[in-house]
Parts: structure tokens; C-alpha cells; sequence
């Protein structure tokens, strides 16, 4: 098949530190020209492809201006190449596929891997795209809102992923291995439940992710973070690049997701499950749907509970996570998800 993926060009594909969606973007698209599709990626430029490339967007990217101005290159971009494509799959803005929406001999996926899904836009382009256009989100709970049918669209989860050999399966660790947290520092992520969680079981916690400098995120830090540092404990570590984040996983007894909003999904724990090290969550957002209990980690109700799974973790096998892990979250198990979805796509 011939396919363009477009993603918004604030980071190259692949990122250098972090990008989530960028890096399920680029294992896809070069797993797509593995297996004989001829790809066009539409993204930041200084990706990397094994595809074609189409680079656009210049700083800034935010504002009405630039932000139309992006709009306006990716709709050019497509419109110009309509003829010679099967599938267009976009990760960035709904909106930039708006000149080749009323092609219904076009197929069109727009995936959402944020827990903000633009509902009006959504109900539009199904109006204008018909059976053309349909939709993805990296849970469930992304487009089932408070656990309602979706207000619009014809919708399918496909998770995101890892790349199974950038992490080292880790059979077994200390009894006293730490617990991890990693991502960013800011409330919602729950790092303060998880120094807590730490504490309570009598477990060293290490802490991985970027702070941020300004603002609230910066004021919980001083508050909430640093004085717990202290005790030697609990340790902060900064960012972690790949290499880092792999040893830092995989010698973990776990891995704590003590979130405070709805994570769409969190590809850490992904991550984590490569390494063979299950994870504790609260059940907010797609936690349920990615834990799957008592096999690769713990859904838990609060603090306390927590503690409680903590103290259950020798009970969990980190063969069977890690074969969890390879079964729903592997690089070659999304593509052919993806795939599959062209497929019927096109061909209908």
C-alpha cells in the first residue's frame, strides 16, 4: 500500500529525549517499509525515515498563525499527493486532513493519543469522510468518555507500544530492589503517592523525569519532592535517556504509577513490561486496561492498597510479564494492528 503518516513537526521523528507519540510514529513507519508498503512521512525536518520524507514547520509552532500556516502545509502536501495514495494516517491535527476528507477512495485514520479528543471535529469529519475516515485511541478510555459510547465517530483501540530489543528482560532482582517512578514531575503524575507508597513499605524509591522550571509543577517540587529527598531514601536521578531508563527499569521490583488524572497510556509502562517489571497503578484512565492483574502488575484504589500490592510483588512472574508485554505491546504487534486497519480501510 502506498501511505502517508503525518505528525505535528514540533519534535523530529524520532525524538532525542522525549516524545512519546514520535516514537510510536517512527517504529511504524519503518516497520511499515519492512513489510513492503511505501511510506511518505509528512513530520519535523530532521526526522529520520526509512520511508520518504516530507519535511515542514518552522518555530514557533504555537499561535493562530503558525498553527494555520501548518495546517495549510499539510493539507497542501496531501492534496497534491491524493492520487497517489491508499491510506493517510495522521497523528497530528484533525484539521490539516481537511482537503482530502470528501475523497470517500481515500482512507483516513486520525489516532489520538491524548485524553482530549476534539468531539465537534470528530462528528464533522465522519459527516464529510463517511466510510472513509474513521478513528483511533491508544485506550479505550481515551474516546469512551466517563465510560459513555463515543459522541461521534467509528472508533478502535490500538495501544501503543515499545520496541522490544531497546529493553533487556531482567528475570529476577534483589528482594530489596527499589521501586521507580518515571515521567514528568508535576502533581497529576502522582510522585508525591508514590514517595509515599515508598515510605510506607520500607522500600528505596528512585526518581526519573524531567522537572519543570516555572509555575505550580516547579512550586510542587520544592514542596513535595525535595524535602523527601533527604533521607537518602528516596532519590531523584533527572532525566533519563534510553540507556538509562532501561537499567533504571529493569533493576526496579516495580514500577509505580500513582497517577491523578486519566493517563491515555503511558508508554513507561510499556517500557516497564519489557523489562519484566510489573506495575502498580491507581485505576485512572487506561491503568486497567494495560495492568492486567495479578499478571503483570496491580490495580490499586489508593496509598494503602498500594502498599499492600507491594508487599504481593514476589507472587507476580517476571517471565510472564515480559510475555505480556511481547503479546499486546510489541513494535511488530502495533504495526500489524495499524496494518490490519489499512487493509479493511482501503479495501472497503
Amino acid at each position: 500500500m502506498r501511505i502517508a503518516i503525518t505528525v505535528d513537526p514540533i519534535i523530529p521523528v524520532p525524538p532525542r529525549v522525549y516524545g512519546g507519540i514520535e516514537r510510536i510514529v517512527d517504529f511504524l513507519t519503518r516497520g511499515l517499509v519492512a513489510r513492503g508498503h511505501e511510506v511518505t512521512l509528512i513530520a519535523h525536518p530532521e526526522s529520520r525515515t526509512g520511508g520518504k520524507l516530507i519535511p515542514y514547520g518552522t518555530p514557533p509552532h504555537f499561535g493562530a498563525g503558525p498553527r494555520a500556516s501548518e495546517l495549510r502545509a499539510v493539507g497542501g502536501i496531501l492534496w497534491r499527493m491524493r492520487n497517489d495514495l491508499d491510506v493517510v494516517h495522521s497523528f497530528g491535527r484533525l484539521a490539516a486532513l481537511m482537503p482530502v476528507l470528501p475523497l470517500h477512495g481515500l482512507a483516513k485514520i486520525q489516532s489520538y493519543q491524548r485524553r482530549i479528543v476534539p468531539w465537534r471535529s470528530v462528528r464533522i469529519a465522519t459527516i464529510l469522510g463517511g466510510k472513509s475516515m474513521t478513528f483511533t485511541g491508544c485506550s479505550t478510555s481515551v474516546y469512551h468518555p466517563n465510560g459513555k459510547a463515543p459522541p461521534a465517530g467509528s472508533w478502535t483501540t490500538v495501544f501503543n507500544g515499545v520496541e522490544l530489543d531497546r529493553y533487556d528482560f531482567v528475570e529476577t532482582v534483589p528482594a530489596d530492589a527499589p521501586l521507580a517512578f518515571l515521567g514528568r514531575l508535576e502533581s497529576i503524575k502522582g510522585v508525591h503517592n508514590a514517595i509515599r507508597i515508598a515510605r510506607a513499605a520500607g522500600r528505596k524509591l528512585i526518581i526519573a523525569g524531567n522537572r519543570v522550571d516555572s509555575g505550580e509543577a516547579a512550586e510542587y517540587f520544592e514542596r513535595d519532592i525535595a524535602p523527601a529527598l533527604r533521607d537518602g531514601e528516596i532519590e531523584y536521578i533527572g532525566p533519563v535517556d534510553d540507556v538509562q531508563k532501561n537499567e533504571l527499569l529493569g533493576k526496579s521490583a516495580a514500577l509505580l504509577m500513582p497517577v491523578e488524572w486519566d493517563e491515555p497510556f503511558g508508554i513507561v509502562m510499556a517500557e516497564s513490561l519489557a523489562c519484566g517489571t510489573p506495575v502498580i497503578g491507581f485505576a485512572r484512565g487506561s491503568i486497567p486496561e494495560v495492568i492486567r492483574e495479578g499478571v503483570n502488575g496491580f490495580v490499586v484504589r489508593d496509598c494503602d492498597h498500594a502498599v499492600k500490592a507491594v508487599a504481593r510483588l514476589d507472587r507476580l512472574s517476571r517471565s510472564a510479564t515480559r510475555a505480556d508485554c511481547e503479546a499486546r505491546f510489541s513494535d511488530g504487534v502495533i504495526v500489524g494492528r495499524y496494518e490490519d486497519i489499512y487493509e479493511r480501510m482501503a479495501g472497503a
